[in-house]
């Protein structure tokens, strides 16, 4: 098992302990080319980019909205499925 000497947590595998090392180091090797912006992790840094991109590559199955977040998505297919209150 690898672990830290600073959390005294072991992991399985190098790589996690590794990912989790940033989270005592900061370290953030990953910047935005258009603003600067620093990630630790390079899918925080993709995801990052649809900011400055405006890709919004998750449509809706109903409407023709698209999402640039799936979340936004699943909080919009609430939309089509909730019944509203007339009152």
């Amino acid at each position: 098992p690898y672990s830290r000497i600073v959390c005294d947590i072991t992991f399985t595998e190098k790589f996690i302990l590794k990912k989790h090392t940033l989270l005592h180091t900061g370290e953030k090797s990953y910047a935005c080319s258009v603003c600067d912006k620093t990630f630790a992790e390079k899918g925080n840094l993709k995801k990052h980019t649809f900011v400055h991109t405006g890709e919004k590559s998750h449509p809706c199955s109903v409407c023709d909205k698209t999402f640039s977040k799936k979340i936004y998505l699943n909080k919009h297919i609430l939309d089509h499925t909730e019944e509203k209150c007339n009152a």
